[in-house]
């Protein structure tokens, strides 16, 4: 049901009018007038000084206004359609998707409403000037639930005289397929509101780490300890798609430890958590990841550690090939990375196999304990658990891999299911608990998030329900985690309030993004919401409807707003 913004006049009348009997307002049912029209355009309107009054029955009610029993205003914006119009059909006389959702008359299309918010005033607006408020929301333009708007966007200005400025009409055109994306972005529907503010905090951090000295880029494996100790990156994704980066976030590297989680969420996403445990534990080890060393039950600790990352690997597939394994999590990987950058690093590969030697020891170990399902060629596997450690990917695509854990298993830039939500809250379980190696207890008492570090340098960080980062920088502390890539997750929980008890009563302020202006959360909702109901809610909730000068208005000096409501008061 529709609601509308009353003034006081007319709360004090839907208060007065609520208590009438039922039979009074049957027998009154047929004096009542029609809706009266607000629109500027319509030749009903009244000023507000003119409204008359009438009593029906001792209750006094307003002789162009239906009781609130009955929807009571008709407006109109500049495109609508009067209810009394015969509404357009096509070819073969259905109605078209846009008469349907404007079939009453009473509300605005939200093409036109963000036509208005852009364009300020004016009749045309130069297409640079969209891309550039788009980018301000965190959305891209590569965006893949944008592409049918920036592919029109490109064909659109073909045929404009300038190739650059777009009227109302073809602008409509354009931003028509993904309208309702584009309005939550631009109304500040998504879970990040201020995201330019948000940004600017992000390369802060990033500019205080990228000071640090210290830590030794792993040489263990000989291809690792080529890259440069000054590389250091930082991408994010949030659950609504809203991407930023800074540094050096377009260089491949390999994930090393950080597929771990990754291959572990395949695991219970095609089997189910029972299974997968009756090989491996989840308990924290307290020892280094290489450890050869079992729980009490003979199974490894975790599958955060390396025994129990190669248990893991070993559950993937079993009764597949190598090479099909391989394009199986290949596949997998690209679909939580919204098919942007996942690729495979062959040199790594053959350099881990060559320096593998602990590894095959743990292997082996494994194969005497029996730890691996029945069946299982435990030197195939090892080769399995190099390939799927030489994996490459940028800062920008795991991020978006860590987004759609944050999200529930769903990417955000692609509206897909990846993950069942089983395996996601049991690696966000073991991330937290498991996923920093002997850090992981430190991890989880300072920064209060599920991560998960490897010796290239990168740390998978989620902030559940929020976002996804990556930062990524090779130089490693003593325990093998980035060292400015610790700084950094610190220093983010130390500003915003992402730490996982941050958000308990009556606790210590800090800055929350999740809320525009960082203070007080505004009472809208985020998430997806169709067509109608973002419709109304702009509308009505908005009064985005009469143009107004701000001295029109008692309420509301704002110079921003285009279209608002008249307000109508009581008149004795």
């Amino acid at each position: 049901m529709l609601q509308f913004r009353f003034s006081t006049a007319l709360e004090k009348l839907f208060h007065t009018s609520r208590k009438r009997p039922l039979t009074d307002i049957v027998r009154h049912k047929a004096s009542v007038p029609k809706p009266l029209c607000f629109s500027s355009s319509c030749p009903h309107v009244h000023r507000t000084s003119e409204i008359k009054t009438l009593r029906y029955g001792g209750h006094r009610a307003f002789s162009h206004v239906s009781p609130p029993w009955r929807r009571p205003l008709c407006t109109k914006a500049e495109g609508a359609i009067e209810p009394s119009e015969p509404v357009k059909k096509d070819e073969t006389g259905q109605e078209t998707a846009a008469d349907k959702r404007r079939k009453a008359g009473i509300l605005p299309s939200l093409e036109d409403l963000l036509f208005y918010t852009i364009a300020e005033g004016q009749e045309r607006i130069p297409a640079h000037k969209f891309i550039t408020a788009l980018k301000a929301t965190g959305l891209r333009t590569g965006d893949p639930r944008l592409k049918e708007c920036m592919d029109m966007l490109k064909v659109t200005l073909k045929t404009t005289s300038d190739g650059v400025m777009l009227d109302r009409h073809l602008f409509k055109k354009c931003v028509q397929s993904n309208i309702v994306l584009l309005t939550q972005a631009f109304r500040k529907k998504f879970v990040i509101p201020d995201f330019m503010s948000f940004a600017a905090h992000i390369d802060k951090l990033y500019e205080k780490a990228k000071n640090l000295s210290g830590g030794q880029v792993a040489d263990y494996i000989p291809q690792l300890a080529k890259f440069s100790p000054d590389l250091w990156a930082v991408s994010l994704c949030t659950v609504d798609g809203q991407r930023h980066t800074v540094g050096d976030t377009k260089v491949p590297f390999c994930l090393q430890s950080c597929v771990k989680p990754l291959k572990y969420a395949i695991a219970v996403h095609d089997h189910g958590t029972e299974y997968v445990h009756r090989f491996i534990g989840k308990e924290p080890s307290g020892l280094r990841f290489n450890k050869l060393f079992l729980n009490e039950e003979d199974k490894p600790h975790n599958p955060m550690v390396n025994a129990g990352a190669i248990v893991c690997t070993s559950v993937i597939k079993q009764k597949a090939s190598n090479a099909e394994k391989f394009d199986y999590v290949m596949n997998f990987l690209k679909n939580m990375a919204g098919n942007e950058y996942v690729g495979f690093s062959n040199a790594t590969f053959q350099s881990e196999r060559e320096s593998g030697d602990r590894n095959f020891a743990i292997g082996y170990y494994l194969k005497e304990k029996k730890c691996f399902p029945e069946g299982t060629d435990m030197t195939s596997i090892l080769d399995f658990y190099f390939q799927l450690c030489s994996i490459e990917v940028t800062c920008e695509s795991a991020s978006v891999m860590a987004a759609t854990l944050a999200n529930g298993g769903f990417c955000p830039i692609t509206g897909e299911r990846v993950l069942s939500p089983e395996a996601v809250r049991n690696t966000l379980s073991l991330m937290h608990s498991c996923g920093m190696y002997d850090f992981s207890g430190q991890f989880a008492f300072h920064v209060g998030l599920p991560a998960k570090s490897g010796v290239a340098g990168g740390i998978l960080l989620v902030v559940p329900n929020v976002m996804g980062i990556m930062c990524w920088s090779p130089p490693l502390d003593k325990l093998g985690n980035s060292v400015r890539g610790i700084q950094f997750c610190q220093d983010l929980v130390s500003l915003f309030n992402f730490h996982n008890y941050d958000n308990l009563r009556h606790f210590a302020k800090k800055l929350d993004p999740r809320r525009e202006g960082g203070d007080q959360r505004q009472h809208t909702s985020f998430g997806p919401m169709d067509y109608e109901s973002l419709q109304q809610e702009l509308a009505l909730k908005d009064t985005l409807w009469k143009k107004v000068s701000p001295t029109e208005s008692n309420e509301d000096s704002s110079t921003t707003v285009v279209y608002r409501m008249e307000s109508v008061g009581e008149h004795s």
